[in-house]
């Protein structure tokens, strides 16, 4: 039944695309992204210009600072956070994402997948993601997007993932 519910999903979010095309009204797209140190924002500038989306920066309730992502520092924050797969850093302020249908979310590689303020932010929309398209992008210095989608599309399968970019500078 769950791949019955998925394909109608799927199949509801093209017949709305189609609709949209034919009818002349614009799909609308946001740009949502976490920055830990402005590498993945610069990424996530050039795609909202490039596509006339919306920029919507997702952004920790207590920022990071450079001791909390010194991963060769088993205590840092960011290596307890990704240690822990239920952790769920807290988040400001959320942007409403109900008007838009395509949703670029991006993000910096952290230990081969997406850093958990992207769980952080999903688990809070997670209602209104079942209606959109779901494009992931990375910046890494050495890792691929592939085992971030991965990880993504097995942690919320009920979410239209499509493949992941990778958008280093």
């Amino acid at each position: 039944m769950l791949n019955d519910i998925k394909e109608m999903k799927r199949f509801v979010a093209i017949l709305l695309t189609a609709f949209s095309m034919t009818a002349g009204i614009e799909a609308k797209t946001l740009v949502a992204y976490f920055s830990a140190t402005g590498t993945t924002k610069a990424a996530a500038q050039q795609l909202a210009k490039q596509h006339n989306a919306t920029l919507w920066e997702i952004e920790a309730a207590e920022p990071y600072s450079e001791a909390d992502l010194n991963w060769r520092n088993k205590q840092s924050r960011s290596s307890i956070e990704m240690n822990n797969p239920n952790e769920r850093p807290a988040i400001k302020q959320c942007t409403n994402i109900q008007p838009y249908d395509t949703i670029y979310v991006g993000f910096p590689i952290w230990w081969g997948i997406c850093p958990r303020i992207i769980n952080s932010w999903i688990d809070n929309n997670l209602e209104q993601l079942q209606t959109k398209t779901l494009i992931p992008f990375a910046t890494s210095g050495s890792s691929g997007v592939e085992g971030a989608v991965e990880y993504l599309r097995k942690t919320y399968p009920t979410l239209t993932w499509q493949d992941g970019l990778l958008l280093n500078q």
